[in-house]
């Protein structure tokens, strides 16, 4: 009887079943292989926090590229309605930009199910959320970015909030919103940076 060759009995072992998140991690940092590694990941998104454990390894600067592009995947396909986007949104703010690529992917994957998230911080009191709201607005390319900013711009009264919103109405803004551009303007007349970004919008939006 011939001997197994020891590489060709791993090969045949079963990947194990886990009954609880904490095995499933302690699988995956304990093996190397990617195959072993995906796996694992696909696993963890079956219990509960387990997205989130996936949105953390994405944040860690030292996950390689490789894992971190299948994470993404894993994330990306979760049904939206359990997905943990407000997590996945804050993957927006890291300085990697690798890793915020695949934070704008997943979001893109995520379709309308990101507008309650996007809405909830541009109605908020913090601007700083507010301007990030605009920011998401713009990298994930949403169907309903122009009409969201418009709305916001009829009554944002922070300046910077306005302007960022202004950047990007002078790629995604249309001539009837240039009436809007003019209202702002006269808004923050005082402020000679507001005006100038709002006439090279509406330059832009008249090209």
């Amino acid at each position: 009887m011939g001997l197994i060759k020891r590489d060709q009995k791993i090969e045949q072992e079963p990947l194990p079943k886990f009954v609880s998140l904490e095995e499933a991690i302690m699988f995956y940092e304990n093996n190397e292989e990617l195959d072993k590694r995906s796996y694992a990941l696909e696993e963890m998104v079956t219990f509960d926090s387990g997205s989130h454990f996936l949105v953390d390894k994405l944040i860690e600067h030292d996950t390689h590229k490789d894992t971190a592009t299948r994470i993404a995947a894993i994330l990306a396909n979760l049904d939206p309605k359990i997905a943990p986007i407000e997590q996945v949104m804050e993957l927006l703010k890291l300085s990697n930009a690798f890793v915020r690529n695949l934070g704008i992917s997943i979001l893109q994957d995520y379709g309308k199910e990101i507008k309650y998230y996007i809405v909830k911080f541009l109605i908020g009191d913090d601007y700083d959320l507010r301007i990030f709201a605009i920011n998401v607005l713009g990298d994930v390319n949403f169907a309903e970015s122009r009409e969201m900013l418009v709305e916001l711009l009829e009554n944002e009264e922070n300046i910077n909030v306005s302007m960022t919103a202004v950047d990007y109405m002078a790629e995604i803004g249309e001539p009837q919103d240039i009436e809007l551009l003019r209202q702002v303007k006269e808004r923050f007349k005082d402020e000679t940076y507001a005006a100038f970004a709002i006439d090279a919008a509406i330059e832009s939006i008249e090209a």
